[in-house]
């Protein structure tokens, strides 16, 4: 009987060790207050199951030994003690008290999106993200990164197979940033563990969730929700940076932007060979359709039309730019008038084109395609 006290007492003692030990198996504590405190309250909670697992095993064992039928015991004649029922029920509700008081604290904490310095509005697509810096006039799409021959196994796979990106949401620490979540299409969700935050976007909705990130870093994570055949394909990655340094990527950023729409208006008097938009448009192709239309241009039979041969790609150049500009409703096909630059559209569109045998030898300059998109801002 002293063998096993002393070894119950060893357990309860260094249970929570093991159990603060760094697992690949746990919760992570994070880098927010509020991921501290999600970690802490699990960990709370899970010593105190584990306490009662251990006393209540432990008193039926002890039970089963000491009062077995080859020792001649005899068992109690009783029913229905009040005492009893009291106690297991009075237990039990001040366990779950003890517990409900600090989750509930936390769940609150969690959802207060008020009193933020930052708003980034998160839309959902399939299968990339859009983020928006509100009142910053900042906004681009982030785009799995990881090179398709990893993904067909064809190369060996990094460290951040599947969680890297083009474009990282870029956040400055120890500020308080909201985030507004929707989407384009079907139901994702965003979610970083580092961060504590998982929010679902649903399209026509608008969700609430915010961070306060307390380290510098790059964390990493994934659409939560099963959006699609590309679910997998749909990772999250948020660089953190001091300050200062994300006040001069900010500035930076505007810069690139007005760069850019310098050099989208160069372009407008340039007449582009096709031969310089088909490599481009290839490029474009494999990074934004190919994951529907397929790198074939055959799609997928009953899901997404092939574009070999298609009434669209070889009819009409200006239903061809539409329905590239503006998506088509009711369908997986997205606008890409606010995802692509006029010359990535412009080249996407002559090699579809021009590609799998289609060959209608069509040259799209970027010209075209503002004057598609100018037309359509004055038709709204």
């Amino acid at each position: 009987m002293g063998k096993l006290r002393y070894t119950l007492w060893l357990i309860l003692v260094a249970l929570p060790q093991l159990a603060l030990a760094n697992s690949q198996f746990n919760m992570r504590k994070g880098v927010t207050d509020i991921s501290n405190n999600v970690y802490e309250l699990h960990m709370t909670i899970f010593i105190i199951c584990c306490v009662i697992g251990i006393i209540v095993f432990a008193v039926m064992f002890w039970a089963l030994i000491h009062h077995r039928k080859s020792k001649g015991a005899k068992p109690a004649q009783f029913h229905e003690s009040t005492k009893v029922e009291i106690l297991w029920t009075a237990i039990p509700f001040v366990i779950l008290i003890a517990m409900a008081i600090p989750a509930t604290k936390t769940l609150i904490a969690m959802e207060d999106a008020s009193k933020a310095d930052i708003t980034i509005k998160v839309t959902g697509s399939q299968w990339k993200w859009h983020y928006e810096y509100m009142g910053e006039d900042i906004a681009f799409y982030s785009i799995l990164a990881t090179p398709k021959d990893q993904i067909d196994n064809q190369a060996e796979k990094t460290e951040h197979y599947l969680l890297e990106v083009d474009k990282p949401l870029v956040l400055p620490i120890n500020k308080k940033v909201r985030f507004l979540m929707t989407s384009d299409d079907v139901i994702h969700s965003w979610w970083v563990p580092d961060f504590a935050v998982k929010k679902d976007a649903n399209p026509g909705f608008i969700n609430e969730a915010w961070t306060r990130i307390n380290e510098p870093g790059m964390y990493r994570g994934q659409c939560a929700e099963l959006c699609g055949k590309d679910h997998g394909f749909m990772p999250v990655v948020v660089e953190a940076l001091p300050e200062d340094e994300f006040a001069t990527w900010l500035a930076d950023a505007k810069q690139a932007k007005e760069q850019a729409a310098a050099a989208d208006a160069a372009l407008l008097d340039q007449t582009l060979s096709k031969d310089e938009l088909v490599v481009l448009g290839e490029q474009v192709y494999m990074a934004s359709c190919a994951a529907c239309h397929q790198p074939t241009g055959m799609g997928l039979p009953g899901v997404f039309p092939a574009l070999k041969g298609s009434p669209i790609v070889l009819g009409d150049v200006n239903d061809h730019i539409d329905i590239v500009l503006h998506g088509k409703p009711g369908t997986a096909m997205q606008a890409f008038d606010k995802q692509l630059s006029i010359k990535q559209l412009a080249a996407v569109i002559t090699y579809k084109r021009n590609a799998w045998g289609n060959n209608t030898g069509d040259v799209i300059q970027p010209s075209q395609i503002q004057a598609a998109i100018d037309a359509a801002a004055e038709a709204n």
